[in-house]
């Protein structure tokens, strides 16, 4: 039997036609978010020239959008997920809606502004916390390594694209055409949406939803394998807000403006070249080797950039972190994705986002605190070779998640280190 390739395998989009379905009401809604992404700021810019201000709705939309993963996880695996996905992104249009009315009044409201951005990263994770739990039941477990790829790829190029646009759209007519065109792109969503089959919850019992949320909790902390992917994730997640410190290290560099944007590009483009290359992964026989192998290897790399003599070899290793990481999250999907019985999906699906968002925050506040009492590049090659020796030594405290293999194209725990149920 050939070898598959290397290079990523798009068939799913030719013969799972509800996946393709998905793939282009993401893209359209990546492009709408990129819309309203640019012009949220720039409006409370202008309305108040205050960055402190700008920041806050950030962190308020940050804050709804935790909200929304925890509470989204209970809720897709309580009700009907197809509904519950149609509902979440008609919500955030009507949200997007109320941005425009209110962009184009004689006299915005900032407080409007703040409640939207609440509003919308609510309802937006909920959205997103359906979908993820009903993945499995829309493209087989089998698939879920090449489906995670092609998303990624989704994400990354939507994410480059959709700021350009809005900076575009700003330009010539406004922030209210970025939220009038947010909102028609997220409507526009709701039509391959419709194609998506009934995807009924599994039966459980009924108990009460923050019950129900602590359950979600006990299992991720009971289940070694996918508790130990989770922690790994969010180490990998804290060491991507290695970006707070590109700034300061520009200066080591003397590199100019556009050159600092050169290093904001690199780790995106490595990404996009790990899910590219990814066609091998679901194949590995044991993904939690590799899992804990690439993370080590990204924490490396993180150290290393910093410490480089010339600019091309830094951004060299910020892609190199970059590929690591999109390998690395391929991985955590596919086995989280796999291990995880349904009807916990949705819970644990929304706590593995979740700690995307917090791991950032929390990597950025403790790089941006070392970085007041120690030079840039001493900050990084700290961090990241810190991180590393901790992987290095996770690696083997974590048996389960290294005898973890794969059975078909589905990961299993090797029966030496099955999962613990307490």
């Amino acid at each position: 039997m050939n070898k598959p390739s290397i290079l990523l395998d798009f068939s799913l989009l030719k013969t799972h036609a509800t996946f393709r379905a998905v793939f282009c009401a993401r893209f359209i809604s990546i492009l709408a978010l990129g819309l309203l992404s640019i012009a949220v700021p720039v409006q409370i810019q202008s309305m108040t020239g205050s960055t402190l201000l700008v920041g806050l709705s950030v962190t308020l939309a940050g804050s709804g959008m935790f909200i929304g993963l925890l509470m989204g996880g209970v809720m897709a695996d309580r009700y009907e997920r197809r509904r519950l996905i149609l509902f979440a992104r008609s919500t955030c249009g009507l949200g997007f809606v109320g941005l425009c009315i209110n962009a184009a009044l004689p006299v915005p409201s900032l407080t409007l502004i703040y409640l939207l951005a609440v509003w919308d990263g609510f309802f937006g994770a909920v959205g997103v916390t359906a979908l993820l739990a009903a993945t499995p039941a829309i493209v087989g477990r089998e698939n879920l390594v090449q489906a995670g790829a092609i998303s990624m790829l989704t994400v990354r190029f939507g994410s480059i694209l959709s700021p350009a646009i809005g900076g575009l759209v700003i330009a010539s007519g406004g922030v209210a055409w970025n939220y009038g065109l947010a909102a028609l792109g997220t409507g526009l969503t709701l039509i391959p949406l419709l194609r998506l089959p009934q995807l009924a919850p599994p039966v459980q019992k009924r108990e009460h939803p923050l019950r129900a949320l602590i359950s979600g909790f006990a299992f991720l902390l009971q289940n070694r394998v996918i508790g130990m992917v989770a922690l790994v994730g969010a180490l990998l997640t804290m060491a991507s807000a290695v970006r707070v410190l590109y700034p300061a290290l520009s200066g080591m560099w003397q590199v100019s403006v556009s050159e600092l944007g050169l290093m904001y590009a690199a780790v995106p483009l490595g990404a996009a070249v790990g899910a590219l290359t990814s066609g091998r992964v679901a194949n590995v026989a044991r993904p939690g080797w590799l899992l804990l192998l690439s993370a080590i290897g990204a924490f490396v790399a993180v150290g290393l950039f910093s410490l480089m003599p010339w600019f091309g070899l830094g951004l060299a290793f910020l892609v190199i972190f970059g590929y690591l990481s999109a390998i690395n999250a391929l991985l955590q999907y596919a086995l989280i994705q796999n291990l995880t019985p349904d009807d916990f999906l949705g819970r644990i699906n929304g706590l593995w986002t979740a700690q995307n968002v917090t791991g950032d925050a929390l990597g950025a506040l403790l790089l941006g605190a070392m970085g007041s009492v120690m030079l840039p590049a001493i900050t990084s090659a700290s961090f990241g070779f810190t991180a590393a020796l901790l992987g290095v030594v996770l690696a083997f405290a974590m048996r389960a998640l290294r005898h973890t293999v794969t059975g078909g194209q589905q990961a299993q725990p090797a029966p030496a280190a099955a999962v613990s149920e307490k």
